[in-house]
């Protein structure tokens, strides 16, 4: 059990027999009456986003959340296989749970598997990755750093959209949060 005023942003709670991660918080404590804290909740598993209200002081259930640095070895077409590099004790992990990071997931890359008595609750990638363009149309004489856009396929088959003067075979940053390009990985 942990107090409302303890809250921090990553926190998982239990509430009402469900998992709900603290995405924000902010302590008010209005001129008139109780002070109280607004909550910005994610469902772990299903993702949905709720705002919930609790008076300051408020006792509150927290989820143990055991996150470990994991290996990611590879796809079995009905699961993926995470390793855990120090124990040597694989993991299979369904293609929900992982979710959009599949789109920047390389076999022997490290990723942190989050799992709650035993349970995997959800996969985090660092916020940006370094990935190859597989395939890209090539650029035209007099393309400039500022101006359009063109599709492009990283190495792990997902489609982002880079500038144009981006050819197939370089390496780019992209974050994996909205999966925008970042900027070129230089050597």
């Amino acid at each position: 059990m942990a107090s409302t005023n303890d809250l921090k942003n990553g926190m998982v709670l239990k509430i009402e027999g469900q998992l709900w991660a603290v995405v924000e918080f902010q302590h008010v404590k209005p001129g008139k009456g109780p002070a109280f804290v607004r909550t910005k909740l994610r469902n772990v598993e299903s993702g949905k986003n709720v705002d919930k209200t609790f008076n300051a002081g408020t006792k509150v259930e927290t989820a143990n959340v055991d996150k470990r640095t994991m290996q990611y070895l590879y796809n079995d077409g009905s699961s993926y296989v995470f390793m855990d590099t120090s124990t040597y004790e694989q993991l299979e992990v369904a293609p929900e749970i992982v979710g959009d990071a599949k789109n920047f997931m390389l076999e022997n890359q490290e990723a942190i598997v989050a799992t709650n008595e035993g349970r995997v609750l959800f996969i985090e990638l660092p916020a940006s990755v370094e990935l190859l363009i597989a395939e890209t149309e090539p650029g035209l004489q007099g393309d400039r750093s500022t101006g359009g856009t063109k599709p492009a396929t990283l190495e792990t088959g997902h489609q982002i959209a880079v500038p144009l003067f981006i050819t197939s075979g370089e390496k780019v940053k992209v974050d994996t949060r909205d999966s925008s390009y970042l900027g070129r990985v230089k050597g």
